[in-house]
């Protein structure tokens, strides 16, 4: 296939539809973009070839019509010098470097014609590929949430598995049973003889803040109130 072809079969392609009847849609664009980027190496292969083409016929021209001057100036000194003989032939030779110049002129101008389409080409593949690989990314983005989703949904179907809840009670029951240890370990205790004393303390502090409220008079608690 040859590259125009292969160029303007990829241009007049519906990427959407084509992938809405995709199997495998990522793979096909993947196939999509790498036929699209070898295209694109073969276009611009080509434009570079056909740039330089261009160069070397413009430099031709220019020799080409030098030559024609030289040989209109050779003229002019053969008149000049009375040989109009060598003036004639002079004048062939500019013609035929003038007729030269002028189909370089026209080889010139179907080059840049050329060059112009190819850039133009390449324009519309680059943008072409860069709708592929925001579609490729997209896809891919989609895939993963699509994997994330579903790893979700069977965690929680597997989560509300009757055999999972009862591995959890049965974790939960031996937890209550550490705890219960752990409080068994301290329990019918006697308290320690710093503990006994600071117990001591502590009542006696509330005997005597118990005794200092007995002993408010009546005419104390009035003058109280009336302050």
């Amino acid at each position: 296939m040859g590259i125009f072809t292969r160029f303007r079969d990829i241009i007049s392609s519906n990427i959407n539809a084509m992938l809405d009847k995709a199997e495998d849609p990522e793979k096909l664009i993947k196939l999509m973009i790498r036929e699209m980027e070898d295209t694109l190496v073969e276009l611009k292969a080509s434009c570079a070839a056909v740039i330089a083409g261009c160069k070397k016929i413009q430099r031709r021209l220019e020799e080409t019509n030098t030559r024609a001057s030289h040989w209109e100036s050779r003229a002019r000194l053969a008149v000049e010098k009375g040989r109009d003989d060598l003036a004639r032939e002079a004048l062939v030779e500019k013609r035929r470097f003038s007729q030269m110049a002028g189909s370089l002129t026209k080889e010139q101008a179907d080059h840049e014609v050329l060059i112009d389409q190819y850039q133009n080409d390449i324009r519309q593949l680059e943008e072409k590929l860069t709708r592929a690989r925001d579609k490729k990314r997209i896809l891919i983005q989609r895939q993963i949430r699509a994997k994330k989703a579903k790893q979700a949904q069977e965690e929680i179907r597997r989560m509300d598995n009757f055999d999972t809840m009862a591995k959890f009670d049965d974790l939960e029951q031996r937890i209550d049973r550490m705890e219960a240890d752990a409080d068994l370990v301290n329990y019918g205790k006697q308290p320690g003889l710093d503990e006994q004393i600071g117990k001591l303390v502590s009542d006696d502090e509330i005997e005597k803040e118990l005794t200092a409220l007995k002993t408010i008079r009546p005419s104390d608690k009035q003058e109280s109130s009336d302050g």
